[in-house]
């Protein structure tokens, strides 16, 4: 895509490197930027299904899935674990569908974006199959916030390795402070360096 035809950015980082992967990419999507909008036990269901899966696994299963039941916490939560793994889930992914659905049921996902970043990882790693890389993939593409610093994630460590020649995760951490208060822009720069 050409530069000049790429959204104008609200987001300007002092590091050059960043700056350089901000033009070349445009807007990352997240506040104060325009954000997709999505339903919070979508967005988690969907984390659930794509853990530890290549992104094109995570689609087909996330297509079986959607094609066969809706993707509502009611029709879930009563789905058989056999129907659930019938369309490629993992006996324990199935298992991690159900304990989502039926927090979901009890009123588990009401009024998150209310909540501190470290008071949702509390929260929402109550439920089984989720941990603190799925909450801070939530923060960020569920409810957009802006400075979220995944160091846990795989495409991240590799950006950072590739760009910055950091490897430990105390140097992660570090090189994160850089990009303070945007640091979920500069991690989604970081995977696209990485495509």
């Amino acid at each position: 895509m050409a530069r000049s035809r790429l959204p104008r950015l609200q987001v300007d980082f002092a590091d050059a490197v960043m700056r350089k992967l901000a033009h070349q990419h445009g807007p990352a999507p997240f506040a104060p930027h325009p954000f997709p909008r999505r339903a919070p036990y979508e967005v988690l269901l969907s984390s659930i299904v794509g853990q530890q899966l290549s992104g094109k696994a995570a689609d087909t299963i996330w297509r079986r899935l959607s094609s066969r039941f809706a993707l509502e916490p009611e029709v879930l939560y009563r789905a058989a674990l056999e129907d659930l793994r019938a369309v490629g889930l993992s006996s324990a992914k199935a298992r991690y569908v159900q304990d989502l659905s039926r927090f979901a049921l009890e009123g588990g996902l009401q009024g998150l974006e209310h909540h501190s970043d470290e008071a949702l990882i509390a929260h929402l790693t109550q439920v089984k199959g989720i941990g603190v890389w799925t909450v801070q993939m939530f923060l960020m593409f569920g409810l957009g916030r802006p400075d979220v610093w995944p160091v846990l994630d795989l495409g991240i460590r590799k950006g950072a390795q590739k760009l910055y020649g950091v490897i430990e995760r105390d140097e992660l951490e570090a090189l994160g402070e850089r990009f303070r208060p945007y640091r979920s822009h500069a991690a989604w720069y970081l995977w696209r360096a990485l495509e």
